[in-house]
């Protein structure tokens, strides 16, 4: 320390300001250094939390069902943490973005709750299901905004998955070719996520590719395809009829296990055009919430406590007009996802404030609640309706057929 000294009273005043301000120069270089090694130790105890979080949410899956059941339950793509560069999600009718704006997917898991008691009690698949709620938005793998160029009287969207080609070649070759009927324009579309089976992946994905290159009628988002990511199908159609299809007058959105009658569907729409905000289906109305944790469409009582839900339809099977559909996406921006989308479709018009309207053409149960009944695959009473639901590709097709044929009927029946 005293050569230091004793060197410094050597030099020049210039000389020892070069070397004060290497000194200070390295000190500040300290403590950056110092700062970010403590930023990246916060970083590392917040990413063990999560992945702690994960690793739980994942165990209890696997125990419950084992690893196949518990890839099939993974609601997203994969967990991952992304920075979303979507920006304007929220779009309105007066404006919104021209393009999919969706690039990438902020998913890592929200520990707002998950040491809160009430989250601790539920079952693993719902406990998943909020620890990623707010995941809403995917980017598009398979894109036709093409289908709503122009006017299009009528657009068709079948819910699918991408395991289920049968059923939308029939569908393609019966009731859900593109055609125009009167002059009214009628197009098709699929909607799909990705498989579930990570195993299977990449294989069907090639299949579907090649499928959408024949066809051109799939729309496919970057989320995995399950029971409870229904509700998200819902809203990224939405998303994606607001942003390209300002000039669709009508949409039948149901299932692919469903017949259909476009003329009747066209007749019921004439004699219903000026009716604001349609949306009319098999509509159920004061239902509530099943608490049998057997049943499929179980809802424990944290994650809806009302007695009743809203007034919504059956999904096999809906009308709706394209200026309600717009202000359905603006009022699901204001509601948290639902694991039920019938019932979170009930929830968006009930904000609306529209009530869905009932019609008994819409047989998304059957034509008779007895599912054993042979009326239910009475061709004569299959004519006069709008839906049906429940046929495979094989009854499809035979049923296709015979309503299709020179089938006289005794008594019409008239629902229109």
């Amino acid at each position: 320390m005293n050569q230091l000294r004793h060197s410094l009273k050597m030099m020049t005043t210039r000389e020892r300001w070069r070397v004060y301000k290497r000194i200070s120069f390295m000190f500040f270089l300290a403590v950056v250094a110092l700062a970010l090694v403590h930023r990246g130790n916060i970083t590392s105890m917040q990413d063990f939390q999560s992945d702690r979080i994960e690793r739980q949410a994942r165990m209890e899956l696997m125990a419950e069902g084992g690893k196949k059941d518990s890839i099939s339950a993974n609601f997203w793509k994969s967990i991952q943490r992304v920075e979303s560069t979507t920006e304007g999600a929220r779009v309105t009718q007066k404006q919104g973005p021209t393009t999919w704006d969706v690039t990438s997917s902020n998913c890592s898991v929200n520990l707002n709750f998950s040491s809160m008691e009430w989250f601790m009690g539920l079952e693993a698949n719902f406990k998943q299901f909020l620890l990623y709620r707010h995941c809403r938005y995917f980017p598009i793998l398979m894109n036709h905004p093409e289908k709503c160029t122009g006017d299009v009287d009528l657009l068709m969207v079948i819910k699918s998955v991408i395991t289920q080609y049968d059923r939308r070649e029939v569908i393609r070759q019966t009731w859900g070719k593109e055609q125009v009927i009167n002059g009214k324009r009628i197009k098709t579309l699929f909607l799909l996520g990705t498989s579930s089976n990570e195993e299977e992946r990449a294989n069907h994905q090639k299949l579907l590719e090649y499928e959408d290159y024949i066809y051109g009628d799939i729309l496919q988002w970057d989320f995995m395809d399950s029971f409870f990511n229904l509700t998200l199908k819902e809203i990224h159609f939405l998303k994606w009829f607001s942003t390209y299809c300002g000039d669709t007058r009508y949409i039948f959105k149901g299932d692919d296990d469903v017949f259909v009658s476009v003329p009747n569907i066209l007749e019921y729409l004439e004699v219903s055009k000026d009716l604001k905000d349609l949306f009319v289906g098999d509509v159920l109305f004061k239902a509530k919430p099943i608490r049998k944790k057997q049943n499929k469409y179980y809802i424990p009582q944290a994650l809806y406590n009302k007695t009743l839900y809203p007034p919504y339809a059956g999904g096999g099977g809906f009308l709706m007009d394209g200026p309600l559909a717009r202000k359905l996406y603006g009022a699901c921006e204001t509601l948290e996802l639902y694991p039920i989308d019938d019932v979170f479709l009930g929830m968006c018009l009930e904000v609306l404030q529209v009530t869905p309207i009932r019609h008994n053409a819409f047989k998304t149960f059957g034509l008779v609640k007895n599912k054993t009944s042979r009326l239910n695959r009475e061709p004569c009473f299959v004519k006069s309706m709008i839906v049906v639901h429940k046929l495979l590709p094989p009854d499809l097709i035979d049923m296709w057929k015979l309503v299709n044929s020179d089938l006289i009927c005794s008594q019409k029946i008239d629902f229109l």
